[in-house]
C-alpha cells in the first residue's frame, strides 16, 4: 500500500500545532534556541528541561500533553551521549527527536540519526528558517515512521490471518458430487482477525461424507490454533475410520492437551451423510442445532446433544449418536452461534435460533450460494446498529437431491 503524498501545506498545518520539549542545561545555548524559534514561522514555543531527570517527566505527560517533538542537548548533568536518545525514545517512542550538537561534533549528529533522531542541527550556526524546517520535516518523519510500522504490523497480521484461515477452513476433499458444499467463514467486527471457529468435509473410501463444524471458546489467536488443530484432528481421525462418538472422545483428549488453560472448551458438531442419503447420523457436543432444507421449508433440527469437549475431560461415553431422517432433496446447515447471537435492539435482545428460523423461512426456496449469502447479511444487518457481531460466524451447507 503507497504512502500518501505530502504537501507542504499539510507539514505547516501539523507543525503549527506541535508541541515542543527544549532539553538543554546551557542557560545560553536554551536562550539562543528559543529567540530563533520566536524568529522563525512556527506558532509553537517550547517547554524546557534542564537534565534527563526533567525530560522524563515533561515527556511522561505529568504536566500536560507529552511533546511531539524534542530538542535534545546530548550533554546533560545526568546523561550524555547517544544513550540521551534511547532514553527520550524509551520515554516518548512516538516523538520525533532534533538533536543539538556542537560544531565538531557533527559526527556525533550523524550517529544521533541513525540510534533513532529524525535530524540533527549544529549549535549557533542554524538559521530560524532551517529551525523551523528541521521540525516540521522532524514530525512529518515520525509520523511516516508510525504509519510504516502500522503498516508492516497489519501486513503480517494479515499474513498470519492467511495461514490460520487456511487451517481452519480447508477445502473439501469429495471424491464424487453426491454432496454440495457452501462454506462461508466471516472474522467478527474486531480487527477482522480469525478466531476458533472451523469447519471440515472429507469423503471416504465408502462413499460417506463426514463433517465437522466447532468453535473453541475465546478469541485470539491462541484459540484459532487450538481450533486448526481440532479440525486438523478431526479429518485425521475421520480417514483413519473413527466415527460417530469415537471422533469427539477423541477429539476432547487432543483439546484438553493442546489447550492454553483448563476453562477452554469448544462446541462440536459431527454429520455423516452415508451413500442413498436417506439418514444422517448427527452427534452434538454443546454446539447450536441444525437447519433442514427440505420440500416442506426449512426446520431448525434438534438432535440428541452431549457436553461441549473439555468440559467433563475425565468423562468418556458423554455423547450419543443421532439419527435424522433426510427427505430425497434437500440440505442441511450447520453454523456456530456467531450468526444468531448479535443483538438486534436497544434493549439487549438477541436474534436467538428462533429469529434465525425465521430468516431462513424467508429464504427457503433460494440456491445454496443465495441462502448462505442471505443469512449472513441479514444477520449482520439486523445487529449492525447495535454493536455489530461480536463473534466470528461460520456457516456449513450440504446439498444433496437423489432424485436426479
Amino acid at each position: 500500500m503507497p504512502l500518501a503524498r505530502v504537501s507542504p501545506s499539510d507539514l505547516r498545518t501539523d507543525a503549527d500545532h506541535v508541541t515542543i520539549l527544549l532539553v538543554e542545561d546551557d542557560d545560553g545555548d536554551a536562550l539562543l534556541v528559543e529567540e530563533t524559534l520566536r524568529d522563525s514561522g512556527l506558532t509553537a514555543r517550547p517547554t524546557r528541561a534542564r537534565s534527563m531527570a526533567e525530560a522524563r517527566v515533561a515527556l511522561s505527560g505529568a504536566n500536560g500533553a507529552p511533546a511531539q517533538c524534542v530538542l535534545l542537548d546530548l550533554h546533560l548533568p545526568d546523561a550524555q551521549g547517544l544513550d540521551v536518545v534511547g532514553q527520550v525514545l524509551a520515554v516518548a517512542p512516538g516523538a520525533a527527536v532534533v538533536v543539538l550538537t556542537g560544531l565538531a561534533e557533527e559526527g556525533v549528529g550523524l550517529s544521533a540519526v541513525a540510534a533513532g533522531a529524525q535530524d540533527y542541527l549544529i549549535k549557533g550556526v542554524f538559521e530560524p528558517t532551517v529551525l523551523e524546517r528541521s521540525i516540521r520535516y522532524a514530525v512529518q518523519r515520525r509520523q511516516i515512521e508510525h504509519a510504516a510500522v502500522a503498516l508492516e504490523a497489519s501486513r503480517m497480521r494479515a499474513q498470519e490471518n492467511a495461514r490460520l484461515e487456511r487451517g481452519l477452513l480447508p477445502s473439501p476433499l469429495l471424491h464424487g458430487d453426491a454432496v454440495d458444499v457452501v462454506s462461508r467463514y466471516e472474522p467478527s467486527r474486531s480487527l477482522g482477525l480469525l478466531s476458533g471457529d472451523f469447519y471440515d468435509v472429507v469423503e471416504t473410501a465408502d462413499g460417506t461424507v463426514h463433517a465437522v463444524i466447532g468453535d473453541v471458546s475465546g478469541h485470539g489467536p491462541d484459540e484459532a490454533a487450538l481450533g486448526v488443530c481440532l479440525r486438523v484432528a478431526w479429518r485425521s481421525f475421520t480417514l483413519a475410520g473413527v466415527s460417530g462418538t469415537g471422533v469427539c472422545e477423541l477429539m476432547q483428549k487432543v483439546l484438553v492437551a493442546e489447550r492454553t488453560g483448563s476453562e477452554i472448551f469448544a462446541t462440536v458438531t459431527t454429520v455423516e451423510l452415508p451413500p442413498g442419503l436417506t439418514k444422517a447420523k448427527v452427534v452434538r457436543a454443546g454446539h447450536p442445532p441444525l437447519l433442514l432444507r427440505g420440500p416442506a421449508g426449512v426446520r431448525l433440527v434438534e438432535t440428541a446433544a452431549g457436553p461441549a469437549l473439555g468440559l467433563l475431560p475425565d468423562g468418556m461415553g458423554l455423547w450419543r449418536e443421532d439419527h435424522l431422517d433426510l427427505p430425497a432433496a434437500g440440505a442441511l446447515a450447520l453454523f456456530t452461534d456467531g450468526l444468531f447471537e448479535g443483538r438486534i435492539s436497544a434493549d439487549g435482545r438477541r436474534l436467538g435460533e428462533d429469529g434465525l428460523l425465521a430468516l431462513a423461512g424467508r429464504h427457503a426456496g433460494h440456491r445454496a450460494e443465495e441462502f448462505v449469502t442471505a443469512l449472513i447479511a441479514e444477520t449482520r444487518a439486523l445487529s449492525a446498529e447495535h454493536g455489530g457481531h461480536s463473534d466470528d460466524v461460520a456457516l456449513l451447507h450440504l446439498e444433496w437431491n437423489t432424485q436426479t
